[in-house]
């Protein structure tokens, strides 16, 4: 049989899952290289043959994703499988026809062959775009749950940006084990709100090791998505999010549309902040796309300590960075709450951003004037922490889900600004959750 030489597209996330659960003792297919794109300093490198299995006994390679079509041909490839999220149809099918005038097919990957069963419960929680609060959404589910009594362990969508091997399988119950990890920015804005309300957390790399491990604590697993990707695991009860801020992206954008299609339950979100236009387009798109879901409406509104201390004040404003980047926003809570709170002048951090923060102004332009949380490594954290200094802003407004200064060292007055999901009128999450509650089966419990 002849074997099928394969190109993955991905972020390391979602690339390294299909090939774990599809490709990796698959002798069908080789898989000869990784592509990578997204995420700063992650091409270069392996994916390394302690994961990869016995057919890959020297790793594979990971290459940028600017170097696609000359690997086709070097590499002889005959498919190339694309893994990542939160990416425009037109865009990704600029991609597909890239690699198919390079000569390869250009492939999906649904459901059948990417999702693990779980022995226990699992509640999905997804979205249409980056941005759109998912991980509010998994707070105020974890705190329902864990209210009633169930102990919930949450997994985390992937992301495994330092040593793969040791972060095969990642457990997180307290503040030490993301230093001992090594957590970036980005992977603490995730975890510590868990901990904080004493959830443990898994990540990784190997999901199928990550959802047995976490079986093994929990009376119910939820999975906490990443951008708009659809689960790694099959779920009882699947959750995606709308942003009426970004009406008509439910339909443009991959695998956003995969997970509004799959919904029981679609919140709306932000509807406090959104003009009714927006809300309505939204509202007329899932009734024709998914008229069985069930649809939740909800505002996250903010609330700043000491917020009277940004008025008439020169602010910078740190929001959360992939909302920013990929997710394509321009403002966020930290913008609402200067706003709010009477600032006099917003100040733009472009002209005193440093190396990596400077190359992402320059790779996503549209950001405007705010200052993304860019932490994927101890280079960028820096180069973060250096362009704060020379931001000439009287206060600093950090609107990101963890507290900066626990890892920056940010030497002008700075007000953290928080979020939470709140539902407006019905049904709620607890209607739901309590439907979905004594269907579980004792033995899970």
């Amino acid at each position: 049989m002849t074997t099928t030489r394969v190109i993955i597209m991905g972020a390391a996330g979602r690339d390294f899952h299909n090939f774990n659960v599809y490709f990796r003792d698959n002798e069908n297919y080789r898989v000869v290289a990784f592509t990578a794109t997204q995420i700063p300093d992650i091409e270069g490198r392996l994916y390394p043959a302690r994961l990869a299995g016995r057919l890959y006994p020297e790793g594979i390679p990971i290459y940028a994703e600017e170097e696609l079509e000359q690997l086709i041909g070097d590499l002889k490839v005959d498919q190339v499988v694309f893994a990542y999220s939160d990416i425009s149809y037109r865009n990704i099918m600029s991609k597909a026809s890239r690699v198919m005038a390079a000569g390869a097919d250009f492939r999906l990957m649904g459901l059948k062959h990417t999702m693990l069963k779980s022995e226990k419960p699992v509640i999905a929680i997804t979205a249409v775009r980056t941005g759109v609060g998912k991980s509010q959404a998994t707070r105020r589910v974890c705190d329902i749950l864990t209210g009633k009594g169930l102990k919930v362990v949450v997994v985390r969508h992937p992301m495994p940006y330092g040593d793969l091997v040791k972060q095969a399988c990642q457990r997180f119950a307290g503040y030490d084990d993301l230093d001992r990890h090594s957590c970036t920015i980005e992977e603490r804005e995730e975890y510590e709100p868990h901990i904080d309300r004493g959830i443990i957390v898994y990540a990784g790399v190997d999901y199928e090791q990550i959802l047995r491990a976490a079986e093994k604590e929990a009376d119910i697993i939820l999975w906490d998505g990443g951008n708009n990707d659809f689960s790694f695991f099959y779920p009882d009860l699947y959750i995606a999010l709308a942003d009426p801020h970004r009406p008509g992206h439910e339909l443009d954008y991959h695998p956003g549309e995969t997970n509004l299609r799959l919904a029981d339950v679609i919140i709306i979100n932000k509807i406090d902040t959104a003009d009714r236009e927006g809300i309505l387009q939204v509202y007329k798109n899932i009734s024709r796309i998914n008229p069985r879901a069930r649809i939740v409406e909800a505002a996250s509104p903010i609330f700043v300590d000491e917020g009277e201390e940004i008025s008439g004040k020169k602010v910078l404003v740190i929001e959360d960075g992939p909302t920013l980047t990929h997710g394509e926003m321009n403002y966020g809570a930290g913008i609402i709450a200067a706003q709010r709170y009477g600032a006099a002048e917003l100040i733009d951090a472009r002209p005193y951003a440093v190396d990596t923060i400077k190359a992402t102004y320059e790779k996503y332009p549209h950001m405007g004037a705010l200052l993304p949380a860019m932490g994927y490594g101890e280079k960028q954290v820096r180069d973060l922490e250096e362009t704060i200094r020379r931001t000439p802003a009287d206060l600093v407004i950090s609107a990101t889900p963890i507290d900066l200064r626990r890892i920056l060292n940010i030497e002008k007055p700075c007000l953290r600004v928080r979020y939470e999901l709140q539902e407006i009128g019905s049904p709620t999450l607890t209607d739901i959750l309590e439907e979905m509650i004594p269907a579980i089966p004792p033995e899970h419990i």
